[in-house]
């Protein structure tokens, strides 16, 4: 597969990803699958991630301004 944004290709990796959830919310989800540009850095997460990334951030208190979380697949 290959990169949308440079045409390089993509590795399959593990990181630390930060969502915004709200105007003062931040999720960080540690240790997620994504497949990553080994040129430019850009990430593209596979469809069951980030149905499983929306089924954890829609599970979350949006009052809590941090939370980190360790994404297990």
């Amino acid at each position: 597969m290959s990169c949308h944004n440079c045409s390089g290709n993509l590795e399959e990796t593990i990181t630390d990803l930060p969502f915004k959830t709200g105007t003062s919310s931040i999720v960080i989800i540690k240790k997620l699958p994504v497949e990553q540009c080994q040129n430019c850095g850009e990430y593209l997460l596979e469809d069951p991630v980030m149905k499983k990334v929306d089924a954890i951030l829609n599970g979350i208190d949006h009052d809590v301004e941090l939370e980190i979380l360790t994404y297990a697949a």
